[in-house]
This record gives structure tokens, C-alpha cells and sequence, in this order.
């Protein structure tokens, strides 16, 4: 699938995507980003809503031509292979063409080691292909704790618990990725591991937020493509964390897992914590499907500012390729001598 932004506009039909040597003659300038969505089921039509909203607000006056992937090795439903195949493009077109930017997003784990994960060797070829083949690419989650393990052996640590919600994260250091940042910036995470800040600076890699909370939340390294590696979520929409409690309450109703999932960190109102803290002593006791039924009705709070620490960083990212790509150009470009 491939996807043409330019201002208001989005056209998805490949009929009506206008050629590459037809948007040359344009003038205009243009970037050519990929992104590859190995999202659990559940979240695959969302994942890529909300990366193509966020590419839309950050564009600007560029146009973005958006082609969208996903790893063959992730283990698909029949309705989601359905749609990876019929609307996606086949990730051997990936390495035939040249991508100024690449979004890898994460996948929900199957396996007790990320080494030991089906697609975790299609996952290390991407990996050494964006390396040497885009401007930067963006690594979400455990695509992050992946490209860290495979390219300096730096393994993520198990958390006590799931790190679940909205945390304030600050800029550490001053970099054109968190410029004009809000402070603090309020990031999602959703994650069972995390790579630990000592051990990140040990392999060289550069820290650029945190939360006191969270721990390391954005982080890059320079390669031939800058890599720029997120623990957390920040495209995701304001019910993102909601879905992924309600299934995780599902689960245990089910007794697809064994423990009751904790509270998202301040996403919900108070009024809405306290109803779910009396749901969750009647599911304990009650242990039952049909309890999903009797759920109360959720609100969240006020100041979760979902998706503005996106907006920012993908701005910025967006203008960081866009000065790779320009700078060329300018060197190439006859000068002109002005007579004295």
C-alpha cells in the first residue's frame, strides 16, 4: 500500500497516487518514509491510523509518500494476513527502493527471549539494512529492544510489573529531535522490560528523555542512519492504553493469564479508578467471561494531552530527513559570484 500525503490530502488508491518523475516536475519536496507495522491484530488497522495522522500534522509543506510493510514471520489471524497481504506492500520491495525514513514498530511477544522470536531474524535484517540504507529510522518499543540486543548485545531487564500509563518525561540534553518540546513532554508507554539508562550510555548511546518513573524514554545513535529508539508509545491515541487494559481484563476473565492488570498511571479520572478498583474485587471472586458485561462506564483525565509529544518529535524528525535530503541539492547548485 502505498499512501501520498500532501497538506490536507491523503490518497490511498494507487490509481490515483501520482507518479514519482510526474511529482519531480512539481518542484515540490518530498520524503519517502516506510513504515513497518507488526502491531498485534487488534491494534494493526490502528497503528497505522495513527502513524498516518501523525505524519499528516507534522508534513507541513512536504509531501510524504507513505509505503507500508509488515514482517512476514509475525503470526496473523486470517482476517489480519488478509489485510497485510492485500493492502501492504511485500517487505522484498522494501530493499529495492531508497527510503529516506523508516518506522519499525513493535510486536507483541511470543516467546520467553527476544532471540527466540519468530520473526526475530527478519527483524535482524531489517535492522542491518536501515543501518546502512535510510536517513534514520525510528525503532518503537521492543523493535528498540531488539536493534539495541542485536547491534551491542545490550539486553532489557523484566519489570517487577507492567510500566503502564502516561509519564511526564524531561529532556536530559538539548538535541533537533525535542526541539521546542513541551516540558514535561507525556508519553504512553506499555511494556513488560526496559533497557536501563547505565547500561544504554555504556554501549553509546545517547539518552535524550527520561521520567523518574518510566525510566528512558527516547534515545538515538548515529550510523550511517541516525537510529532513534522509543521504550515508549507516543503515537498512540488517547483510548490506546483503555483497549489494551479492557483485553488484558478480558484475559484474565478468560484465564488466558494469571494475574489481574494494574491501573494505567494517571489516565484515568479518580471517579473511574474507584469503580474499576470495586470491578476488580468482584472479578477476583467471580472469575468469569461474562463479566467483561459489567464493566463501568470510563473516563479519563483531563490533562493527558495525548499525541503532543508526538507531535513535536515527529516534526522535528520530519525536518531532520528533509535537511539530509535538500543539503545535496544546495551542493549542488552553481554558485554565483557577485562583482565587487
Amino acid at each position: 500500500m502505498t499512501i501520498l500525503i500532501d497538506g490536507d490530502q491523503v490518497i490511498s488508491s494507487p490509481a490515483l497516487v501520482p507518479a514519482e518523475r510526474d511529482l519531480a516536475r512539481d518542484g515540490g519536496g518530498e520524503l519517502t518514509i516506510g513504515l513497518v507495522n507488526n502491531m498485534p491484530d487488534p491494534a494493526l488497522k490502528a497503528t497505522e491510523r495513527q502513524f498516518l495522522k501523525l505524519l499528516q500534522a507534522a508534513a507541513g509543506p512536504r509531501r510524504i509518500r507513505l509505503h507500508c510493510f509488515s514482517l512476514p514471520s509475525v503470526k496473523r489471524s486470517p482476517e489480519a494476513k488478509w489485510h497485510v497481504e492485500s493492502e501492504y506492500s511485500d517487505l522484498s520491495d522494501l530493499k529495492r527502493r531508497k527510503f529516506d525514513g523508516l518506522i519499525v514498530t513493535g510486536a507483541e511477544p511470543v516467546a520467553p527471549e527476544l532471540d527466540q522470536e519468530p520473526y526475530w531474524s527478519d527483524l535482524t535484517d531489517l535492522i542491518d539494512w536501515a543501518k546502512a540504507n535510510t536517513r534514520s529510522t525510528i525503532w518503537s518499543c521492543l523493535a528498540a529492544h531488539a536493534a539495541v540486543l542485536h547491534l551491542d548485545g545490550v539486553a532489557r531487564r523484566r519489570l517487577p510489573a507492567k510500566c503502564h500509563g502516561i509519564f511526564d518525561c524531561d529532556a536530559v540534553t538539548s538535541d533537533a529531535l525535542t526541539l521546542a518540546a513541551p516540558a514535561p513532554l507525556k508519553v504512553s508507554h506499555s511494556r513488560l522490560n526496559e533497557l536501563a539508562e547505565r547500561d544504554l550510555a555504556q554501549a553509546g548511546y545517547q539518552v535524550l528523555t527520561r521520567s523518574a518513573e518510566a525510566g528512558v524514554d527516547v534515545f538515538v545513535r548515529q550510523y550511517a542512519s541516525r537510529f532513534v529508539f522509543f521504550q515508549g508509545h507516543p503515537e498512540y491515541d488517547a483510548l490506546s492504553l483503555q483497549r489494551e487494559y479492557l483485553r488484558d481484563i478480558g484475559r484474565y476473565l478468560a484465564r488466558e493469564r494469571e494475574t489481574y492488570p494494574r491501573l494505567p498511571v494517571s489516565y484515568f479520572d479518580a471517579a473511574t479508578e474507584d469503580k474499576l478498583a470495586r470491578f476488580e474485587k468482584k472479578a477476583v471472586h467471580q472469575r468469569h467471561p461474562a463479566l467483561t458485561n459489567e464493566l463501568p462506564g470510563l473516563n479519563l483525565r483531563a490533562d493527558i494531552d495525548a499525541g503532543s509529544a508526538a507531535a513535536v518529535l515527529f516534526r522535528n524528525w520530519l525536518q531532520y530527513l528533509s535537511m539530509e535530503v535538500e543539503a545535496p541539492v544546495l551542493a549542488r547548485q552553481p554558485k554565483v559570484l557577485v562583482p565587487r
